[in-house]
């Protein structure tokens, strides 16, 4: 079998997004993506890669100073392989955290990894690729990431979160896109609308820059 994934960059950094933020974190960006939000801040890995083995990229995590690690992309659910990196990672005794787009069947997933399912909101222009049935299949530990570009989007994930009782069941992420909305507009929609759930900023992109690369 050809154990090999095509690897956009390998880097130690603090975790900017999620619960897990403000954490040192291992990264493994995988090439490619299939869809094209309008926010995207990640274009360079759509195509630039070099191919390595699984052994390859466990042995280069291993120099880093922390079990916790965070497969990204891209989309990282598009290399098949993706699964037996994070098998192998899991099997190591990493934790690890998959970032994924809400378009792709995530039932191959290793259910001892922890999803960060970025459900794309119609400011995205990708609203319609969301694969709904895929939030039947999350676990506990999966959590839920909405990227909010404007007040219709936030309405637009309250509406979600409300009908699939999202936050009764996982953590959900409500982030503003980078120089878009505001973080305080954000914020104050949560506090006046009592919403259950975490707001988040991008933490890197704060300590180092919106261009930053392996950061």
């Amino acid at each position: 079998m050809n154990k090999t994934l095509v690897v956009n960059e390998i880097f130690f950094s603090i975790q900017g997004e999620s619960s897990y933020a403000g954490l040192p974190c291992a990264f493994v960006r995988l090439s490619g993506c299939d869809l094209r939000c309008s926010w995207c801040d990640t274009e360079y890995a759509f195509h630039e890669g070099t191919r390595m083995s699984v052994d390859e990229i466990v042995r280069k995590l291993e120099g880093f100073p922390t079990r916790l690690v965070e497969v990204t992309g891209g989309e990282p659910l598009l290399q098949k392989n993706v699964h037996l990196l994070v098998t192998a990672l899991l099997d190591g005794r990493w934790e690890v955290l998959i970032e994924t787009g809400g378009h792709r069947d995530i039932r191959g997933v290793d259910s001892r990894a922890a999803l960060i399912y970025d459900i794309k909101c119609p400011g995205s222009g990708m609203s319609d690729r969301n694969l709904w049935d895929n939030l039947d299949q999350l676990r506990p530990q999966d959590q839920i990431k909405f990227v909010v570009a404007s007040r219709e989007d936030y309405e637009w994930a309250c509406e979600v979160n409300q009908r699939y009782r999202l936050s009764e069941r996982h953590t959900v992420l409500f982030s503003p896109v980078w120089e878009g909305v505001s973080p305080r507009e954000l914020a104050e929609w949560i506090l006046e609308d009592g919403l259950t759930v975490r707001m988040q900023l991008q933490l890197h992109k704060i300590l180092w820059g919106a261009d930053a690369r392996g950061v």
